[in-house]
């Protein structure tokens, strides 16, 4: 499958809605702690057990994407969102499987491995095609697309509540849930395939000449393996991912655990909407942190994410129990950072690398949400189950994960100052930059 080439005259505002459809969809992970309850009492899963599917599915979004970023550089963007849209819907269908037979590695194989690969493939498919349509504002076009992955759970988890409502909450009600999921994410995602478009590649000049070298510095994927900047902003996202996702994986049980015992415990509904609202921080912050960061740039706003990111935890931590607007707005905040990390991410990379492989070294630095994934829920729900086991409740079983996630923020702090423009050693010749160099000059004109 060819990369789809953009007629003369293509705006450049028709891709952030392709690439919409796709991580609109793709974002239900971060609505998986509404089945987590289910799950839990229809098959006697415990917290740790239930985290399994999210988290395998978090790990092969990392591993497909490292591994699949040359691909997609190589076939573009349309290829890739077919992957993701049979991968992502076929793993819905093979959990409805597991779900109907009572088969939790049925769910575990389907959502977290097929369904992962999905995630990894579609997360990565449009990112170095916005930057190229959008060289002017890479942050901004970036938050865009990657704003629809925060944002998928604020339509997935009402969605799923009141699928669960209708079709029961056992066995044959979570599998009819996971089959509709699967059927119209299908459908949804393919309005992505159908639209996407690459630029056209750049004409040589007047007379013949060869095209003007890509602006900035350009490192291949190999090579930008090799710098140590790759490996800090490695350890920057890793730590802001697992200090964010371990909270967001769990944040139905744990908001009803914090006000268990108050005179106003959170309902199942709730619980329900305060996913929601987090799916509503999350995305927004992918837009508005990232075009923040065209602003004042990529090295400041992640001192914002992670400095205050640890003043956010030390008062959920303190005080977050005596007060449900401060824990609900102090989570807001973190989890903004969180979507806004991850939309920033890609620009930055841009700045460092520049744009010749940004796809595939986006796709090797995302083993670090792999990493995260697996972290962030162990920490929570392992310590949770521990602490509960000890006989203790409510808020108590957060209280030292909270602390950890805090640690956690100040070592991708300390990783993020030591971040420096890469040594031209690194750089690839001008030749070799200028093969893929669009020509983006006619539409960015005309839809500017």
């Amino acid at each position: 499958m060819s990369p789809p080439i953009a007629p003369v005259g293509w705006s450049r505002w028709l891709v952030p809605p392709a690439a919409l459809s796709i991580h609109l969809s793709i974002g239900q992970a971060y609505a998986w702690s509404v089945f987590k309850t289910p799950l839990e009492d229809t098959l006697g899963l415990s917290g740790t057990q239930s985290a399994l599917p999210f988290q395998l599915g978090i790990v092969m979004l990392g591993l497909s994407a490292a591994f699949g970023g040359t691909l997609v550089e190589r076939r573009g963007p349309r290829w890739a969102m077919t992957v993701a849209l049979i991968c992502f819907s076929s793993g819905f269908l093979v959990s409805a499987l597991g779900a109907a037979t009572q088969q939790f590695w049925l769910i575990v194989l389907g959502y977290g491995f097929v369904g992962g690969i999905g995630l990894g493939i579609g997360y990565i498919s449009p990112v170095s095609t916005l930057i190229k349509w959008f060289p002017d504002r890479p942050g901004m076009a970036t938050g865009i697309a990657i704003m629809g992955f925060g944002g998928g759970a604020l339509i997935a988890s009402p969605w799923s509540v009141g699928m669960l409502e209708s079709f029961g909450g056992d066995s044959s009600g979570i599998a009819a849930a996971f089959l509709v999921h699967g059927l119209a994410y299908a459908v949804f995602m393919l309005l992505g395939v159908l639209l996407v478009r690459v630029p056209r590649p750049r004409p040589a000049e007047h007379g013949g000449g060869p095209a003007p070298a890509a602006d900035g510095p350009q490192v291949s994927a190999r090579q930008a393996l090799r710098t140590p900047q790759f490996w800090l902003l490695w350890v920057v996202l890793c730590m802001n991912v697992t200090a964010g996702i371990g909270i967001l994986e769990k944040a139905t049980p744990m908001i009803t655990d914090f006000f268990a015992d108050t005179s106003v415990p959170v309902s199942a509904t709730s619980a329900a909407g305060f996913v929601a609202l987090l799916s509503a921080a999350n995305m927004a912050g992918r837009i508005g942190w990232s075009s923040t960061s065209d602003l004042i740039g990529r090295k400041n706003v992640y001192r914002v994410y992670l400095g205050v990111g640890v003043l956010m935890y030390a008062l959920i931590a303190l005080v977050g129990s005596s007060s449900k607007p401060l824990f609900v707005l102090c989570a807001l905040v973190v989890l903004s950072f969180y979507g806004g990390g991850f939309a920033t991410i890609p620009a930055y990379l841009k700045d460092l690398f520049g744009t010749y492989q940004v796809g595939a070294i986006h796709g090797r630095l995302l083993t670090a949400w792999s990493t995260a994934g697996v972290l962030g829920p162990l920490i929570v729900n392992w310590i949770a189950d521990r602490q509960e086991a000890a006989g203790k409740h409510g808020a108590e079983l957060y209280g030292t994960s909270l602390l950890i996630m805090m640690g956690l923020l100040v070592v991708g702090f300390v990783a993020n100052e030591l971040v420096r423009p890469v040594h031209p050693s690194h750089h690839v010749g001008a030749a070799t930059a200028r093969k893929g160099a669009p020509d983006v000059r006619h539409e960015r004109a005309e839809s500017a």
